[in-house]
């Protein structure tokens, strides 16, 4: 098969192993962006269009062929496969095969270069979209949880020794207004990535009068890249800010998964996982193990490992160098392995059950001694520090209960002040951000949620 950037009529061999090893793993991560591909590659024939370089009729044809081409990869008649490089060969390819020296003009005014960057460009953009409605996911399924058990009592902990009366709204209602912050985050990171390279080539410019404002706005994007040497340059730098976000969702994803490994077993017993997370042992018939707790866990380490990966790579000078094709293995590889086990977090969260019982039997008396030293400096005027000093006498520990102590801890956020409403308003305002920004600017050749 004969590559793009031939200039002989002498066609490459598949068993060219230098050439396999320079195509690397573009082949497959391609399924990933191909769609993109398809429709920057639709948006660029228009814009060759309103400059003259192609007829309305020329368009019509290649945009009926690419449409064609969506709907053969869609079903699975059309595949990626080897000898093509990429998905820039697979679709120029498919134009001059169905559309001869037409599909040949296509390439006007465009490199692989921006035709790379445009394709996971738009990825990335909807990989964040992806994140940032799983994590509202997220932290509605645990202000939920908090509103259900807002004053459900359990021992707080520091250095995971017990220290004071503490709830299950507070716990809930921390995962769920950290998630709340990473999504809008992850939408905030959307916005700064936000911002159209194609028409800037191999990062030169091209000697045409390229309507590239009318290309951004086609294609969903909120602004332009301008300075096409900028362009080249961002490419690993935007994809590595993206990973930043993913990060701090699988971080929160490890904790929470931390704090169900432990509280889950026997010496905690706090609460119970449903059967669909846990597996058995095949030696051990006792054995019930919280795999999916575990793996999720594990999952960060992938996202940290990428994150490496992308910045090892672009320690570069100026311009389109080809180790920026080894930026799209970290960048898929992160997203495709944690989008789904977040996802699978929310099913998580909405089945667990909390163990009440034994959640008020491990507040033993020595838990309310911060509230003895509290009472005696806001009751009694003792100094705080001598308060603390004293030891709790059996008279102030009488008749203590852990409902009492949450519903007096009354500054806001304390268990008796979650302000899990407050948490609820910013929920639903960022959802209408989040839907009024889809409606704006999503793309419609988006392949399914990863």
């Amino acid at each position: 098969m004969k590559h793009l950037w031939s200039k002989s009529d002498e066609s490459a061999t598949s068993a060219d192993r230098v050439q396999q090893f320079m195509s690397g793993e573009d082949i497959q991560l391609d399924h990933e962006l191909m769609e993109y591909d398809i429709c920057g590659t639709a948006v660029h024939a228009a814009g060759l269009q309103r400059i003259g370089l192609l007829t309305p009729e020329e368009l019509s044809a290649i945009q009926r062929s690419l449409d064609e081409l969506t709907t053969a990869f869609r079903s699975g008649e059309y595949k990626l496969e080897a000898p093509m490089e990429d998905s820039h060969t697979a679709i120029e390819l498919w134009l001059t095969e169905h559309l001869g020296e037409l599909g040949e003009k296509v390439h006007a005014g465009r490199s692989r270069n921006d035709q790379v960057l445009l394709a996971t460009r738009m990825y990335v953009r909807d990989r964040l979209q992806n994140l940032a409605d799983v994590c509202l996911d997220l932290a509605n399924a645990f202000l939920t949880r908090a509103q259900q058990d807002e004053f459900t009592p359990m021992p707080g902990y520091t250095h995971l020794q017990r220290a004071v009366p503490s709830s299950v709204g507070l716990w809930m209602g921390g995962f769920a207004e950290s998630f709340l912050d990473i999504a809008e985050l992850a939408r905030s990171i959307r916005d700064w990535v936000n911002s159209c390279p194609l028409g800037t080539a191999a990062g030169y410019g091209v000697n045409l009068s390229l309507d590239r404002q009318f290309v951004a706005d086609e294609l969903g994007f909120q602004r332009l890249q301008f300075n096409p040497m900028y362009a080249q340059n961002s490419r690993g730098r935007f994809e590595w800010q993206a990973l930043s976000v993913l990060a701090q969702a699988t971080m929160e994803m490890r904790r929470f998964s931390w704090d169900m490994s432990l509280f889950a077993t026997q010496e905690f017993d706090f609460v119970a996982i449903d059967a669909q997370f846990i597996t058995g042992s095949s030696i051990m018939p006792n054995k019930a193990n919280p795999d999916f707790v575990e793996l999720a866990r594990a999952q960060h380490a992938v996202v940290q490992a990428s994150m490496v990966e992308l910045e090892s790579i672009v320690s570069l000078p100026s311009g389109y160098h080809r180790d920026l094709q080894m930026t799209k293995p970290p960048v898929i590889r992160a997203f495709q392995s944690s989008l789904p086990p977040l996802s699978i977090c929310v099913d998580l969260v909405k089945s667990m059950r909390f163990k009440r019982d034994n959640m008020l039997a491990a507040i033993d008396d020595s838990l309310y001694a911060t509230d003895v030293a509290i009472d005696r400096a806001s009751q009694r005027g003792v100094p705080f520090r001598q308060a603390y000093r004293q030891p709790a006498t059996a008279k102030e520990l009488a008749g203590r209960q852990p409902h009492d102590s949450l519903r007096h801890r009354t500054s806001p956020g304390g268990c008796g002040a979650l302000g899990l409403d407050r948490i609820e308003r910013r929920l639903r305002e960022c959802r209408l951000a989040m839907d009024r920004q889809d409606a704006a600017g999503r793309t419609e050749a988006n392949p399914p949620s990863s």
